[in-house]
């Protein structure tokens, strides 16, 4: 029978003894590089947070102005949209005032008219 070799059982059982060393001592040279080049990881990840702070600070900053340019911007548009408006309420009144002129003249250069066709009709139904 095969299987009954005791031999070859605890020849098995130190394989696998030996195989999980191998990975024991792989896994902790590993660990041990590791180890080592942590200082170095450490200083490389707190100069890219650095770098990425300043590129943060550098962005709000720029959005901070960009905002107050455009308020700026807008407050001067605002100003310009009101003194528009002003101005044209301005004409518009003015050529109100002058269409009224006109009218009140022309009203009264009708009446003048009116009244001096009714003087010539009495003047001369006068004469007879």
């Amino acid at each position: 029978m095969k299987g009954s070799d005791p031999n070859k059982f605890g020849d098995r059982l130190g394989d696998a003894a030996k195989a999980r060393q191998a990975m024991l001592d792989k896994a902790r040279a590993k660990l041990a590089a590791l180890a080592e080049s942590k200082p170095e990881r450490d200083a490389e990840r707190a100069r890219i947070a650095r770098e990425r702070d300043e590129r943060d600070a550098a962005r709000k900053a720029e959005k901070e102005a960009r905002l107050k340019r455009e308020a700026v911007e807008r407050a001067a548009a605002e100003t310009a949209r009101l003194e528009a408006e002003r101005r044209e309420a301005e004409e518009r009144e003015r050529a109100a005032t002058e269409e009224k002129t006109k009218l009140a003249k022309l009203l009264v250069d009708q009446k003048a008219a009116r009244d001096a066709r009714y003087a010539a009709r009495k003047s001369r139904s006068g004469k007879r």
